[in-house]
């Protein structure tokens, strides 16, 4: 499978931390990560070098750690596994695809408007699916931001 990279931004009219908080906190992300998802949240304390694991309805996720995290400005997630019935998983073949592969959000100012680009490493075969669903999160992303 090849790995390809989902590179998306939007410019939103808002204060950073706004849209720093819709991006980690969990009444907003549940909201904006169920495009991907339905039912997925985030567990974690988002400090640097602390895991994630990243799980839906069905008991199905991602688990990572926290590469970076500067408020109002940068996280970084690598993934290092995957979630199956409530199951860690870092040695199965679908676990060994995701090792590695970052997602990543930025925020600078751009006039106004806050900028916030993000960039998702993705298996060739989920790409143009996580490619939408981007679209329409991030179109969340703002709509919460914004008002």
């Amino acid at each position: 499978m090849e790995t390809m990279v989902i590179k998306k931004s939007v410019d939103i009219h808002a204060p950073k931390e706004k849209v720093w908080n819709v991006l980690m906190d969990d009444h907003y992300s549940r909201q904006w990560y169920a495009e991907f998802s339905e039912g997925t949240y985030a567990e974690s304390d988002w400090k640097e070098g602390s895991k994630v694991v990243f799980q839906d309805d069905s008991k199905s996720g991602i688990i990572g750690f926290i590469e970076s995290n500067k408020p109002g400005e940068e996280l970084v997630i690598e993934y290092t596994g995957m979630v199956r019935n409530g199951i860690e998983d870092f040695e199965s073949p679908d676990a060994q695809l995701v090792k590695g592969f970052r997602e990543c959000y930025w925020l600078t100012e751009n006039g106004d408007n806050i900028r916030l680009d993000i960039q998702s490493d993705m298996g060739s075969e989920y790409f143009e699916m996580m490619a939408a669903a981007w679209d329409k999160a991030l179109e969340k992303i703002k709509d919460f931001s914004e008002n």
